[in-house]
């Protein structure tokens, strides 16, 4: 019995110095990640805006639906269990694209911004993620356990993958 109530205490004790690292931690980050894709711009640009053919090329979505088409795109994207809403808030072609979470009571929140720069033959992507952690416990496994950039990172891996690119090219 005693052994059990240490166990108990020294769990409590872990979440506890968890909140309150995560309590001391900014609310708000900025994380950035930047591929080269021998791609055009316009076949980039495609691929990163038309969200409806997502689940062909991105293995962490199985569905897109999309909500509303104008004025602003908004879309749902289904994975697994989860379900996210997106909207479009910026768009302009060929260079700049920027999708925010529309959906509210989440512990996190934010937007992606998408900047496309053609590179000779091909394109320089660079998704910059201005995100928003609400709860302290989720902050810090989003900092320490799970990483910023650990969704960016699957996102690029999966464009990369998507115009023949080797995997992990940056």
């Amino acid at each position: 019995m005693r052994w059990l109530l240490i166990v108990v205490a020294v769990l409590v004790a872990i979440v506890g110095v968890v909140a309150l690292v995560g309590a001391t931690l900014p609310q708000d980050h900025v994380a950035s990640r930047t591929v080269r894709l021998s791609a055009p711009v316009d076949t980039v640009w495609s691929l990163v805006t038309d969200v409806a053919r997502y689940p062909t090329w991105r293995k962490d979505v199985s569905v897109v639906e999309i909500v509303e088409s104008k004025p602003l795109l908004t879309w749902r994207e289904v994975s697994g269990k989860d379900r996210m809403t997106y909207e479009a808030t910026e768009a302009e072609p060929l260079s700049h694209f920027v999708a925010h979470i529309a959906d509210k009571g989440l512990p996190f929140g934010g937007s992606w911004d998408y900047r496309l720069v053609p590179d000779g033959a091909g394109t320089t992507l660079t998704i910059t993620e201005n995100g928003e952690v609400y709860n302290p416990i989720f902050r810090f496994v989003s900092k320490y356990v799970i990483g910023h950039t650990t969704t960016i990172d699957k996102y690029l891996s999966a464009i990369s993958a998507r115009t023949g690119e080797p995997a992990g090219r940056k």
